[in-house]
C-alpha cells in the first residue's frame, strides 16, 4: 500500500463530504469506525457525521496497543505493541460506508490503519489483504469467497446473565425452530438487506439455539468486511428481541459448536478453474493447486482460522469439523470440502469449503492466510492427494498413514508451532505481524493453562 499524500488526503476528504451529505439526509448521526483485533475480536471507535471528512482525510487517533490485546482485554505488555507509547490513525473507508440498519442513526465504515507519517501500519489485517489480492490479480486470478455463519441464541437469565439458556429447543433444522423465533429471524434478514447485505439463505442449524446464515460471494476484503457488518448485525437484532447470540466456537463443551466455515473459488479470464478440469471429481488444474496449496499449510493456517484455545473444544471426530488433513467430494468430514453444485450451474458454482475455521477468527487474516496458501500451490503445481469418501475417523489408522491422512492440530500450541514453522505463511504476513499474532496465541495458551474446559467456554461464550 501506497503512503497517503496531500492529493489522496483532498481525494478522500471530498468524497467523504458527499458520503457524509447522504448520510445526514437519512437521519444518520454516527459512523462507527471499526477494526478487527489480532484475537479476532471487533475494536471500534466513532465519529458525529460532521467529522466524517475530517476522519477520512486524517484518521482517527488509535493506539498501537490493540495488536497485543488478548481475548479477556488484558495485554500483552511484554510484547512491542504492548506499551503506552506511540499511535495509529484509522482511516475509515469511504467506499465501504453502510446505513447499519440494525442501530438506526448509525453508519459503518471498516478501517485502514495507518502511521502518523501516513504509511501502512504494518501489522494491519486488512491492509495485508488488500495487498495479498492485488498480487494475485497481478498473476491474472480473482478469487471469491463467502463465509458462512453459525450462532447461537440464549434468552438471558436475570439470576445469572452469563449462563446459556437456549431460545429454542425445537429439533435440529426444524421449521418449529423458525416457527418460536420467526419475528426475529425476519428482522436478521430485512436489517441485513437494507444494509446492502446479499442473504442467499438462512435455517436452523444442528445444536439447541443454532441458527446459520449464507451471503454472496464476493472478493476477500469484501467478504471480511461483510463479516464484520453480519456479526454485528446479528447482535443487535438480537439485543433487540430480548435475545443474546454469540458466534464462540464452543457454546456448551460437549456440544457440536459453531464454525465460520469459507468457501472459496479461483476465477481468470472469466472463467471458475475450480470446475471443468482434468484434476480429480472434474476440478479444474489451477483449481486443484490452489485447493493443494491450502491442504498443504493448513496445519499452519489453523493458527489463524482457529485462533482460540475455545476453537479446540470444537475440532472432534466425526463432528463435521473437519479434524484430518484431507479432501473430498462433498464429504462434510474432510478439512476440504470440494463442493460442484448442481447439474448445469457447476461451472459457476463450484468451490471449496474449509470446514475447519471458525468465528473466533479475524476474518482478514483467515482469508490472507488462505490466498497465500492457495498462491504457493499455484505457483509450485501442488496437487492434491487422494480424496477421502466418508468419515475419516472410520477408517483404519494405518490406512490413514498409508494415504498421508494425518490429524490437524488439537491444540492452539500444536497449530502456533507449526505456523511458526511455516515459511510461506510468515513470508506473506512479514515478521512484525507474524510475530505478533503467534506472541498473542501464546498469550491466549497462558490465559487458559490451567482452565478446565468449562471454564473455557465460560470465559469465551460471550466475547465472540
Amino acid at each position: 500500500m501506497d503512503p497517503l499524500t496531500e492529493e489522496l488526503r483532498r481525494d478522500r476528504s471530498d468524497r467523504a463530504s458527499s458520503v457524509a451529505a447522504t448520510l445526514r439526509a437519512r437521519d444518520i448521526d454516527v459512523v462507527a469506525v471499526t477494526w478487527v483485533d489480532t484475537s479476532g475480536i471487533v475494536r471500534m471507535k466513532a465519529v458525529p457525521v460532521e467529522r466524517f471528512s475530517h476522519a477520512a482525510a486524517w484518521g482517527i487517533g488509535a493506539s498501537p496497543v490493540f495488536d497485543a490485546f488478548l481475548v479477556d482485554d488484558s495485554i500483552l505488555t511484554e510484547h512491542v505493541a504492548g506499551g503506552p507509547t506511540g499511535d495509529l490513525r484509522l482511516y475509515p473507508d469511504v467506499e465501504r460506508v453502510t446505513a447499519f440498519a440494525a442501530l438506526p442513526g448509525w453508519a459503518w465504515a471498516p478501517a485502514d490503519r495507518y502511521t502518523q507519517n501516513g504509511t501502512p501500519h504494518p501489522r494491519d489485517p486488512r491492509l495485508l489483504l488488500r495487498r495479498l489480492v492485488g498480487e494475485l490479480a497481478d498473476d491474472g486470478y480473482e478469487l471469491r469467497t463467502a463465509i458462512e455463519f453459525e450462532w447461537t441464541v440464549s434468552r438471558p437469565d436475570p439470576l445469572d446473565p452469563d449462563a446459556f439458556r437456549p431460545a429454542t429447543s425445537a429439533p435440529a433444522y426444524g421449521m418449529a425452530r423458525v416457527s418460536e423465533l420467526a419475528p426475529y429471524l425476519r428482522e436478521v434478514v430485512s436489517r441485513l438487506r437494507d444494509s446492502g447485505i446479499a442473504v442467499e439463505q438462512i435455517h436452523p442449524e444442528y445444536e439447541v439455539g443454532q441458527f446459520e446464515l449464507s451471503v454472496a460471494a464476493s472478493n476477500p476484503v469484501d467478504t471480511a468486511d461483510t463479516a464484520v457488518l453480519v456479526r454485528e448485525t446479528i447482535r443487535a437484532v438480537s439485543g433487540a428481541h430480548g435475545l443474546r447470540a454469540t458466534f464462540s466456537p464452543m457454546v456448551v463443551p460437549g456440544d457440536v459448536g459453531n464454525g465460520g466455515h469459507v468457501h472459496l473459488s479461483l476465477w481468470r479470464e472469466g472463467m471458475n478453474r475450480m470446475y471443468g478440469g482434468p484434476g480429480p471429481s472434474g476440478i479444474g488444474r489451477e483449481g486443484e493447486n490452489f485447493a493443494a496449496g491450502i491442504l498443504d499449510h493448513l496445519p499452519a493456517l489453523l493458527a489463524l482460522g482457529c485462533p482460540a484455545v475455545v476453537s479446540y473444544l470444537r475440532l472432534r471426530p466425526s463432528c463435521w469439523a473437519g479434524v484430518f488433513r484431507c479432501w473430498g467430494l462433498e464429504n462434510r468430514e474432510a478439512a476440504l470440502r470440494y463442493v460442484t453444485g448442481s447439474e448445469g450451474e457447476r461451472e459457476h458454482a463450484a468451490n471449496i469449503e474449509i470446514k475447519t475455521f471458525d468465528a473466533a477468527a479475524n476474518p482478514y487474516l483467515a482469508s490472507a492466510g488462505l490466498l497465500a496458501a492457495g498462491r504457493a500451490g499455484l505457483r509450485t503445481g501442488a496437487t492434491l492427494p487422494e480424496p477421502v469418501a466418508g468419515d475419516p475417523a472410520r477408517l483404519d489408522s494405518g490406512i490413514r498413514a498409508a494415504r498421508g491422512i494425518t490429524p490437524l492440530p488439537t491444540t492452539l500450541a500444536e497449530a502456533v508451532a507449526a505456523f511458526d514453522s511455516d515459511d510461506v505463511l510468515c513470508a506473506a504476513f512479514g515478521d512484525e505481524l507474524a510475530d505478533t499474532i503467534s506472541s498473542v496465541r501464546r498469550g491466549e495458551i497462558a490465559l487458559f493453562a490451567d482452565a478446565t474446559p468449562e471454564q473455557i467456554a465460560d470465559a469465551s461464550r460471550w466475547r465472540y
